[in-house]
């Protein structure tokens, strides 16, 4: 039999409570374990609970720890794959971070649930079954790091949180498909894997490493520019911007921009629309404006990749950063 190991970490799936005034991360991995019998004729289980919260409290610490973790499994002979239970609200950041800081030699499945383990109609459970059938799957490592929801898999690059209360709130981003969809408890796989961004330097980011500083700010109809310089002088060695359109600058922010790069603070140009990207050279000059477009990243992923190549390489050019957030 495999042996399948088993990270919890709180969220909705293992919460309890009245469906919408529950609370989240309350109940311990053995219990989520027991709520699917099917689970124990799959594969033996290795249990660990690391930390037991609320996605939306999930730290960029969390990050580096979860990924450290995996790299120790990952040369386990005795373990065959690994799941991960995690909250919805934070759980495309924490994927992104993962495929960025993890090498898939086995098996690395997410998954979460919109409604508490108590609720009479609760989706964790199958959410569950599908992680492990997935992290089960030989196929599945070669995907790199992959989340399964309402029997979905989704790869963590492609993961976006587009509802807030439906069970199948955890999409693809617009225009990029399903790594594939799981029919009866079998992986039905759809698109390749995609390009992982091959920063080995990323790999070396260690648990306890300070993580710097990058903060996202909001376009809007009168945005203020004070908050730029509030970031900056509060410590931001980075700033994403989540503008609108295709990452227009609001002409109040340039001035307070000039001064964020004049400081050092690198600059990423997002958009708030969470499809087709923000891309070198349209609606701004950006070697004239010193920002760097985001590419085909969400403001969340942009800060996440922001923030990981800050620490992995203090020294990092812009032009090396906009490589890669725009690879060609």
């Amino acid at each position: 039999m495999p042996t399948l190991a088993l990270i919890a970490t709180g969220g909705t799936i293992a919460g309890s409570g009245p469906q919408h005034h529950y609370t989240a991360g309350v109940l311990d991995a053995s219990v989520l374990l027991a709520a699917v019998p099917e689970l124990a004729a799959l594969a033996a289980w290795q249990v660990e609970q690391p930390f037991s919260i609320d996605s939306r409290d999930m730290q960029p610490a969390h990050w580096l720890d979860l990924a450290a973790r995996i790299r120790q499994l990952q040369v386990d002979p005795s373990v065959d794959g690994i799941v991960i239970t995690h909250g919805t609200d934070t759980l495309e950041e924490t994927a992104f971070a993962l495929h960025l800081l993890v090498e898939t030699t086995k098996p690395v499945v997410l998954t979460a649930a919109m409604r508490p383990a108590s609720a009479r109609s609760a989706d964790g459970p199958l959410n569950l079954l599908h992680a492990a059938c997935t992290a089960l799957d030989p196929l599945a490592a070669l995907h790199g790091v992959l989340v399964t929801a309402d029997a979905s898999v989704i790869h963590a690059a492609d993961l976006l949180k587009a509802h807030t209360h439906k069970t199948d709130a955890l999409r693809c981003i617009e225009g990029r498909g399903l790594a594939g969809q799981i029919m009866a408890d079998t992986v039905r796989w759809q698109t390749a894997a995609p390009q992982r961004l091959g920063l080995p330097e990323l790999l070396a980011l260690s648990a306890g490493v300070q993580l710097p500083r990058v903060d996202v700010l909001s376009a809007h109809a009168g945005a203020s520019a004070d908050l730029i310089d509030f970031c900056v002088t509060a410590g931001a060695r980075g700033l994403v911007l989540a503008l609108t359109g295709h990452g227009s600058i609001p002409a109040d922010w340039r001035t307070a921009l000039d001064r964020a790069r004049s400081a050092g603070v690198q600059v990423v140009r997002a958009s708030r629309i969470s499809a087709g990207g923000v891309w070198p050279g349209c609606n701004e000059d950006d070697e004239a404006c010193g920002c760097i477009a985001a590419g085909p990243h969400t403001p969340q992923q942009a800060r996440v990749l922001l923030m990981l190549a800050l620490a992995a390489l203090p020294d990092i050019t812009r032009s090396r950063l906009a490589g890669l957030f725009s690879p060609d």
